[in-house]
């Protein structure tokens, strides 16, 4: 059976999981990720990307430790590691998922207010 690379939890780097969810379409990825089922297929998501630039964001993330990523078939399922990034950074997963979705909806929440 195939299998791919994952980090473990004590090797996430802060910079790489940073860096993984500064893209917009691997935020996209993980929102639907955390507001859906478990383990869904590459084709369950509408990117605007080519398919080859979706593996890649596919890789980002779970070089990151961000997803867990398997084979079922021929399909690769994706899983949300939440529990391992909220055990190394608490807090973090759901802050960028809840300012995604404030930028979806137009809304200013988590936004400082202007200075001045």
């Amino acid at each position: 059976m195939r299998t791919l690379e994952h980090p473990e939890k004590e090797r996430f780097s802060l910079d790489a999981v940073l860096a993984a969810l500064a893209d917009p379409v691997r935020r996209r990825i993980v929102a639907q990720l955390a507001g859906g089922h478990d383990d869904q297929a590459c084709i369950a998501f509408d990117l605007p990307v080519t398919r080859s630039t979706s593996t890649h964001h596919f890789r980002v993330l779970r070089e990151a430790g961000v997803i867990d990523q398997r084979y079922r078939g021929t399909a690769i399922l994706n899983t949300l590691r939440r529990a391992d990034l909220d055990e190394r950074f608490p807090g973090l997963l759901q802050a960028v998922i809840d300012a995604h979705a404030a930028t979806l909806t137009g809304g200013r929440e988590g936004r400082a207010a202007p200075a001045g």
